[in-house]
C-alpha cells in the first residue's frame, strides 16, 4: 500500500513539474538558505543621501554605491546570491528584486514580506538563482525609486541559447529636481502646471482651433478636463544616468545584446534604433521567438532584450522617447558616422479627444465607491466602458470610413481590432519553427495587420499596404489610435514553448476594473483603494485568471510580485510569460498564473504615483505570517497609500487678501478659508468633509463673518453643514444650511482659455427668513448675493498674477502664491 501511495503521489506531481519545466522556471517553494551548496556570489549595496546634479542644478538624491543608477549585479544561473544592503540614510529603506522568483521573505516589500531596513542598519538577502535573463532592483519604500534607488540585474543562463558578441545594459529612467512627495502633492491638488511646462496642455483656444469644442464639452460632461497621457513634468530622461551618452568601444560588425530596462517612476518610452533593424529576443527576462522590430513601447518595469549589429562604417543610435513627447534620452554604439534612430511624433491629444467623443466613450468610472465591498464581488463593468459608433470615422491617416467594429453590445469592453488570417497562412497556430522562418517583410506585414486581439469584419477590401500612413497623424503628430494603445498589443511576443497549464486545473476568475480620479489623483481597482479592501485569496495548485478592464485615460503597467503569468494574446498556447503587463486606456487584457508559491505577494500598478494613490492589492496564499515580521505591522504598508497631503494658496491683491489651506487623504479632508476685503469685510471658515463618492462629500464646520455694516469686533458665528458636489461639466457646487436655518448655494468654475491664462467665476446666494418685519406681523424673505469673476496668469508652479471683480470688494489685482 505504501508503494502504491508513493506511485500515486509521483503521478500527481508530474503535471505540476511539467508546467514548471515548460516555462523554464522552478518553483521556489518555501526553501531558504543554501542547502544544495550552490556557488555563492556576494554583493554589497550602500544606500545614502547625496548631492546630485543631473540637470545642472544640485539637489539631494538617493544613491546606491554612490551612483544613479546603482551598479549592475551580474550572476550566473545556478548560483546563490548573497546581497548585503546597508542604509546610511536618516529614513528607512528597502530593496525589491523585480522579476526574481525567490523565497517570500526576501521579496523586499517592507511590512509585507521583508522587514524595512532601518537608518544605520543592514539586511542580508539570500536566495538561489533558478532563472536567467535581464531584471532589476529598486526601493519599495514610499517614493524612493524616483529619487534614485534602482539598478539592474543580469543572470547568464547555464546553456547559451542566443549568439552575440557582447552585451550592454541600458537602464531607462526619468528625473525630477523636485522632491517626489512634492510632486505627488502637486498632482493631488490638481495643479495644471506640469502640462503647461512641458507643452502638453490643451487650453480651450487650441481645442476650438482644431474643431474640438464638442469633444471638450463631452469630456467636461463626464467630469474630465481632457485627454491625458502622462502626469508629470520631467526636466530629464536618462539612459544609465545620462540624457546623452556614447559607447565607442563596440567594433563594426559586432552583435550586441542590449538589455533594456524601464526603471522610470512614471514614464513609458518608445524604443527606436538606428542602423539595421534590431532583433527582439527576450521580454521580462524570458526568451521569446525572435522578431525584428524597430519601434517598441516599453512600459514601466518591463525589460526587453534586443540584438543589434554595429554598422561597418558608423555608429548606431538608440533612442528612448517619452510617450507624451516631452523629451528623450539617447545613446550611441560604435564610432564614425551616425545612423540616427527614428523620431517619434508628438502625441495628438486633441485628436484623441475628438476620436473618443465620436466613439461615444463613457469614461470616468469612480475611483472611490460609496460602499466599498471588501471581498471584491461587485462589478462595474456593465455600467462603464465604451459605447462606440465607428461609422465614417477617419483614423488619422489610415482611412477606415464605414468600418464597423463588430457587436457593440459585447461584454468585452474596448475597441477590438485585427487578427486576420493572412491568405494561405494560419499565423495563430504556426509552430515556433515556422514562425521563425517567416521573412522580415512578412513579419512586418503581419504586424501591420494586427491592431488588436479580435477579428474585425469588413476589412477584406482594405489596402493593408496603406496602413503605414497611420504612423503619423495630422500635423505630423502621433495618431490618436496609437496614443490610446489601439495599435499596441503583445502580439509580437511569442513564447518558444507552450505556456499553458494542465487542462483539468481548477480556474479562479477575477475582474479588476482599473479606475482613477485625475482631479484628486486617486487610483484604485473596482473603485476601491488598497487602504479599504481585504487580501485577494489565491489557492495553491489553482490557475488564477485576471481580466484587467482599464476604464481610465492612462496606460497602467501591472506587476505581480513572485510570479510569472501568461499574458494572453493571439498566440494562444504560445502566449508569452511576463511579470509586468501594460493595459492600454479603455482596453482589456487577461493574464493567468498557476498557484505554486506561498505567503503574501504585492500586486500593483508600477507607475509609482498610481501605486501610492491606491492602485495596489495583496495576493495571499493564506499561509501563516512569517514570525520574523512580528515587529513589522502590515498596516504600515497600507497606510502609505492613504497619507494626508497638505497644500495651500494665498492671494495678495489691491482689493482683498485670502488664504486657503487643505489637508486631505483619500476619504477625509480638512479646510481653512480666510478672506479679508480692504473695505473691512471679513469671512473665515473651517470645515471637515468626508468623501462619500468620487464627486460627493458631506461637510460640517464653523463660519465666522461680518459685513461692512457690522462691527469687526462682533462677527456673526454660525455652524454650517451641507453637501459639496462636483457636477457634470466640472462645476463645484456647495449646498449648505447654517444653525439659523438659512440655506445657501454656491457654484464655481475655472477654465483654461489660453496656455497659462485661465478665467474663473463664483456665484453664491444665501436666503434669510424673517429679517424684515411687516406691519401685519409677518416677515419678508430677504436674500444675499455674492459673486466674483476674474483671470489668472500662471507665472510658474507656485506663482500667478490675478485680477478680479468681487461685488463685496470691487476691482483689484495682485499675486497668488501656492505652497
Amino acid at each position: 500500500m505504501k508503494i502504491y501511495n508513493l506511485f500515486l503521489s509521483v503521478l500527481l506531481l508530474i503535471p505540476v513539474l511539467g508546467m514548471s519545466q515548460q516555462i523554464g522556471i522552478t518553483p521556489q517553494g518555501s526553501l531558504e538558505g543554501n542547502p544544495d551548496n550552490l556557488p555563492v556570489r556576494e554583493y554589497e549595496l550602500v544606500i545614502e543621501s547625496n548631492s546630485v546634479n543631473i540637470t545642472g542644478k544640485a539637489v539631494t538624491g538617493m544613491t546606491v554605491n554612490g551612483g544613479i543608477p546603482g551598479p549592475v549585479l551580474r550572476f550566473e544561473e545556478g548560483e546563490f546570491a548573497r546581497i548585503t544592503v546597508t542604509n546610511k540614510m536618516e529614513v528607512e529603506t528597502s530593496i525589491h528584486w523585480h522579476g526574481l522568483l525567490l523565497p517570500n521573505f526576501y521579496d523586499g516589500v517592507p511590512y509585507l514580506n521583508t522587514p524595512p531596513i532601518e537608518p544605520g542598519g543592514s539586511f542580508v538577502y539570500e536566495f538561489a538563482l533558478k532563472q536567467s535573463g535581464t531584471y532589476w532592483y529598486h526601493s519599495h519604500t514610499m517614493l524612493q525609486e524616483q529619487s534614485g534607488v534602482y539598478g539592474s540585474i543580469v543572470i547568464e543562463p547555464k546553456e547559451t541559447t542566443l549568439e552575440y558578441d557582447k552585451d550592454l545594459v541600458l537602464m531607462l529612467s526619468d528625473w525630477t529636481d523636485e522632491k517626489p512627495a512634492s510632486v505627488l502633492k502637486n498632482l493631488k491638488r490638481g495643479n495644471e502646471w506640469y502640462g503647461i511646462k512641458k507643452g502638453t496642455a490643451t487650453p480651450l483656444n487650441r481645442v476650438i482651433a482644431r474643431g474640438g469644442l464638442g469633444a471638450q464639452l463631452n469630456f467636461w460632461r463626464q467630469r474630465m478636463e481632457g485627454a491625458d497621457i502622462a502626469d508629470i513634468y520631467y526636466p530629464a530622461f536618462l539612459i544609465n544616468g545620462e540624457s546623452n551618452s556614447e559607447n565607442p568601444d563596440f567594433k563594426p560588425g559586432e552583435r550586441v545584446r542590449l538589455r533594456i530596462i524601464n526603471g522610470a517612476a512614471s514614464s513609458y518610452f518608445w524604443l527606436t534604433f538606428g542602423g539595421p533593424t534590431p532583433l527582439l529576443v527576450s521580454a521580462d527576462g524570458l526568451d521569446v521567438v525572435p522578431v525584428r522590430k524597430n519601434k517598441t513601447l516599453i512600459g514601466n518595469a518591463e525589460t526587453y532584450d534586443f540584438i543589434v549589429t554595429i554598422p561597418e562604417d558608423g555608429k548606431l543610435e538608440v533612442k528612448a522617447s517619452a510617450f507624451d513627447g516631452s523629451g528623450k534620452a539617447t545613446t550611441t554604439l560604435g564610432t564614425g558616422q551616425l545612423y540616427p534612430a527614428m523620431e517619434i511624433p508628438r502625441p495628438d491629444k486633441i485628436g484623441m479627444m475628438k476620436m473618443m467623443a465620436k466613439m461615444d466613450m463613457r469614461m470616468g468610472a469612480p475611483a472611490l465607491k460609496a460602499n466599498p465591498n471588501k471581498d471584491e464581488r461587485y462589478e462595474i463593468k456593465e455600467k462603464y466602458g465604451m459605447q462606440m459608433d465607428m461609422g465614417g470615422m477617419d483614423m488619422s491617416g489610415g482611412k477606415m470610413d464605414g468600418m464597423k467594429m463588430g457587436d457593440q453590445k459585447t461584454d468585452k469592453p474596448g475597441m477590438k481590432m485585427g487578427q486576420e488570417k493572412m491568405e494561405g497562412m494560419d499565423h495563430k497556430n504556426m509552430s515556433p519553427a515556422e514562425h521563425a522562418k517567416m521573412t522580415d517583410d512578412t513579419k512586418m506585414l503581419a504586424d501591420s495587420m494586427k491592431v488588436n486581439q479580435q477579428r474585425m469584419p469588413g476589412m477584406e477590401g482594405m489596402d493593408h499596404g496603406k496602413m503605414g500612413s497611420m504612423e503619423k497623424g495630422k500635423d505630423g503628430m502621433m495618431p490618436p489610435a496609437e496614443m490610446m494603445g489601439r495599435a499596441f498589443d503583445y502580439s509580437y511576443l511569442r513564447s518558444p514553448e507552450k505556456t499553458t497549464y494542465a487542462a483539468d486545473a481548477p480556474v479562479k476568475e477575477i475582474l479588476l476594473n482599473l479606475t482613477g480620479n485625475m482631479n484628486r489623483y486617486i487610483w484604485s481597482f473596482n473603485g476601491v483603494g488598497l487602504f479599504e479592501t481585504d487580501k485577494i485569496k489565491i489557492k495553491a495548485d489553482e490557475v488564477t485568471r485576471i481580466t484587467f478592464n482599464n476604464l481610465t485615460m492612462m496606460h497602467h503597467p501591472m506587476h505581480l510580485h513572485g510570479h510569472f503569468f501568461r499574458a494572453i494574446n493571439e498566440n494562444g498556447e504560445y502566449s508569452p510569460l511576463k511579470h509586468t503587463v501594460n493595459v492600454a486606456p479603455m482596453q482589456e487584457v487577461t493574464i493567468e498564473f498557476y498557484g505554486d508559491e506561498y505567503g503574501d505577494w504585492f500586486f500593483h500598478c508600477h507607475i509609482l504615483y498610481h501605486m501610492m494613490g491606491g492602485m495596489a492589492r495583496i495576493f495571499s496564499y493564506d499561509t501563516p505570517r512569517d514570525e520574523r515580521l512580528a515587529d513589522a505591522p502590515l498596516s504600515h504598508l497600507i497606510a502609505e497609500t492613504d497619507q494626508f497631503y497638505t497644500w495651500g494658496m494665498a492671494d495678495v491683491a489691491s482689493h482683498m487678501s485670502g488664504l486657503s489651506l487643505v489637508s486631505s487623504n483619500i476619504r477625509n479632508q480638512f479646510n481653512l478659508n480666510l478672506e479679508y476685503g480692504y473695505n473691512k469685510n471679513f469671512e473665515a471658515e473651517i470645515s471637515y468633509e468626508r468623501y462619500i463618492y468620487d464627486w460627493v462629500r458631506v461637510f460640517g464646520g464653523v463660519n465666522v463673518e461680518n459685513s461692512v455694516e457690522e462691527s469687526f469686533d462682533d462677527p456673526s458665528i454660525t455652524a454650517v453643514a451641507g453637501v459639496r458636489w462636483l457636477s457634470p461639466y466640472l462645476f463645484n457646487i456647495d449646498m449648505r444650511v447654517d444653525n439659523k436655518l438659512r440655506p445657501r448655494i454656491g457654484i464655481g468654475r475655472s477654465i483654461m482659455f489660453f496656455p497659462r491664462l485661465s478665467a474663473f467665476g463664483y456665484y453664491e446666494y444665501q436666503a434669510d427668513f424673517g429679517v424684515v418685519g411687516r406691519e401685519d406681523g409677518n416677515t419678508d424673505y430677504q436674500g444675499e448675493t455674492v459673486w466674483s469673476a476674474g483671470m489668472e496668469y500662471m507665472l510658474g508652479r507656485n506663482f500667478s498674477l490675478m485680477g478680479s471683480y468681487d461685488n463685496r470688494f470691487g476691482y483689484g489685482g495682485g499675486l497668488s502664491v501656492r505652497f
